[in-house]
């Protein structure tokens, strides 16, 4: 008897070809999402990057702030002093005229 060669039916090759494009498909869809993840990961950081610079911005505008406060602090202790001995001169000088 002579050797035979077996073939397959061509039905026996669709499923696995069936399974390949359907996975093929899916390493797409995945590859797909990974670039939308990635892209929204930048944007994510560059909005990151944005509110750490406002928040330094914030941060030297308060210590201005503060500062500007503290010299009006002082500036208006000051004054209330100035104020205070000026009222007790003029105190003084009264006393001075009603005893004449």
């Amino acid at each position: 008897m002579a050797p035979s060669i077996y073939v397959p039916a061509p039905a026996t090759f669709r499923k696995p070809i069936a399974e390949a494009e359907m996975m093929l498909r899916r390493n797409e869809e995945l590859e797909r999402e990974l670039r939308e993840s990635k892209r929204r990961e930048e944007k994510a950081a560059d909005e990151l990057k944005r509110v750490r610079e406002r928040l330094r911005e914030v941060e030297e505008a308060e210590e201005r702030l503060c500062f500007e406060l503290g010299e009006l602090e002082a500036e208006s202790l000051c004054q209330a002093r100035d104020y205070r001995r000026r009222i007790a001169d003029l105190a003084e000088q009264l006393a001075r005229v009603q005893v004449r």
